[in-house]
């Protein structure tokens, strides 16, 4: 795995998480530690909880972030836990939470792992390799519908159910299992009409998603971050799909409103506590000069809420 990956958006980071008063934060995506190593050397005052699945990313982060001692404490798990890891270190509170919710570029540029359509490798896509689900095992053993579904869902493909019906054809004479045989077809039955995405970067997005249960350990974090944030207390996320952005707005605007009762009741009677204030009132997006210089950027969109 390569260690050059860039962190995105890094000053917008640091600035709205206000990691320069110190405190504790959270870097619940760690991957190869960029994010976490500028948290850590923006003030020696930072002690930072790192959290990925990948065994991989969290041995080079470890070398990367070794000169920090013990301001850093690295755990193998899904972010999703991030209550339980926090509790382990006797953190009851912390003061920002970091989710970079994009794949590491070490992970897709390399074939063995099968996160890309631009390689040949094996129909894999676990963050967490110790995981028994595989691409390959849902596109061998998922019904029809339920490929369709994930196609559909995840990866916003209009031939989904094309796809998942010569998916399952084929699986009958011949098992899945090489990245470019999948791309091909997803390529061949797919939507080549939106905005010059190839299929199989949609179908490929989808099945991550499932794999990883992605968009389900987003909600998880979501909720647990409310909790875990003391006051003023800030969670950032950067997310690079639109299934991901519009949950996390969703979530940070029902968490931000101060009443949900039926618009024709005349007195408010539900009760319900605002527990975020919404920072960020529109995506913040990189830079020009950003995306010149790393590509990947181009499609981040960041949020940020605060715990009032």
């Amino acid at each position: 795995m390569e260690l050059s990956h860039l962190p995105v958006m890094p000053k917008e980071v640091l600035d709205l998480l206000g990691v320069s008063r110190g405190g504790r934060f959270i870097d619940g995506t760690l991957g190869l530690g960029g994010h976490a190593e500028l948290l850590l050397a923006s003030s020696p005052e930072v002690q930072l909880l790192g959290i990925d699945r990948d065994g991989e990313a969290i041995r080079h982060a470890r070398v990367r972030l070794e000169r920090f001692g013990d301001r850093v404490r690295l755990v193998r798990g899904c972010y999703g836990d991030m209550a339980k890891f926090a509790a382990e270190q006797g953190w009851d509170h912390v003061d920002g939470i970091l989710l970079d919710l994009g794949v590491c570029s070490g992970q897709i540029d390399e074939p063995g792992r099968g996160f890309s359509h631009r390689f040949d490798g094996p129909l894999d896509m676990r963050m967490d390799r110790r995981s028994p689900i595989s691409a390959a095992t849902l596109l061998n053993e998922n019904s029809e519908e339920e490929l369709g579904r994930i196609l559909r869902e995840y990866g916003e493909e209009r031939h989904a159910r094309r796809i998942a019906r010569a998916a399952v054809e084929r699986r009958q004479t011949k098992p899945w299992e090489r990245t470019l045989e999948f791309a091909e077809m997803a390529n061949r039955l797919g939507d080549r009409r939106r905005g010059g995405v190839p299929p199989a970067t949609r179908c490929f997005q989808a099945l991550r998603i499932a794999v990883n249960d992605e968009l389900g350990q987003l909600q998880k974090a979501l909720r647990i971050a409310v909790i875990l944030l003391r006051q003023n207390g800030r969670v950032v996320v950067i997310s690079f799909h639109s299934l991901e952005d519009r949950m996390v707005k969703h979530f940070f605007r029902a968490e931000a409103a101060a009443c949900v009762c039926p618009p024709e009741l005349p007195v408010c009677n539900c009760g319900k506590k605002v527990t975020l204030r919404v920072v960020t009132t529109k995506p913040v997006r990189p830079t020009d000069a950003e995306v010149a210089e790393n590509r990947r950027a181009a499609s981040a969109r960041l949020r940020a809420a605060e715990r009032p």
